[in-house]
């Protein structure tokens, strides 16, 4: 796979996750400078969540991610196209459903809240997975999808795309069960919608009150949104 394209074909882009699940925690601390662990607590707080909600954690790989919100007391379930990814998170003590995020294993209005951390931009039909979250979302639920964005300062984002060509192959290779899939990664956060293009796209997946925090100068963004 030499290309991020939109079209992403789901069978490749799984088995691509299956190779790196088994360091890719470590790689994602590593390549991140540990931000990631800040983002997942953000993420936790942005969605306001309650003692005993229902969350749905898509995406959510080893499910380090649904460990987080659980410490909200809410009941956090992580779901995964990846076996592999699923299967190196076994350890760790919540639920897990290996599902397919186009069709979505719940009853509609099954959650409170639902979040997507950094998987959005895998998905091949972005806007039928935002459509579907919706529909598994109660009405008033809220929606968390924390994600790349395109970074604000222009020197900054020159610098960055830059290391996304550069430098994450050659981090990835000391650190990554699977170094070439980080060639694919970059060129995903790449080729990723700037904020206001995926604000307006949650917005048309039947989703109110949409907005953003940028966090990272805005290499990495927060979007928030309430199910209408």
């Amino acid at each position: 796979m030499s290309r991020a394209e939109l079209d992403k074909d789901p069978h490749a882009v799984a088995t691509m996750f299956d190779g790196v699940a088994r360091r890719y925690d470590l790689t994602n601390t590593v390549l991140t400078a540990g931000q990631d662990r800040r983002w997942r607590r953000l993420t936790r707080e942005a969605l306001g969540l309650r003692p005993g909600e229902r969350v749905l954690d898509l995406a959510a790989g080893t499910a380090v991610s649904t460990v987080e919100l659980r410490r909200s007391g809410a009941w956090c379930v992580a779901a995964d196209f990846s076996l592999g990814m699923l299967r190196a998170g076994a350890h760790r003590p919540v639920p897990k459903v290996a599902a397919d995020a186009l069709h979505l294993p719940f009853r509609d209005g099954a959650f409170d809240a639902v979040t997507i951390s950094f998987g959005l931009r895998n998905i091949a039909d972005t806007d039928a997975a935002l459509a579907e979250l919706a529909r598994v979302t109660r009405p008033g639920g809220r929606l968390v999808v924390c994600e790349f964005g395109r970074p604000t300062v222009a020197p900054f984002r020159a610098v960055y795309y830059a290391g996304l060509e550069h430098v994450l192959p050659a981090i990835a290779r000391r650190v990554s069960s699977n170094p070439e899939a980080y060639v694919y990664l970059g060129e995903s956060i790449r080729d990723w919608p700037a904020q206001p293009e995926l604000a307006a796209r949650i917005a048309a997946a039947g989703w109110t009150g949409v907005g953003w925090r940028n966090l990272a100068l805005g290499a990495v963004a927060l979007h928030r949104a309430v199910r209408g």
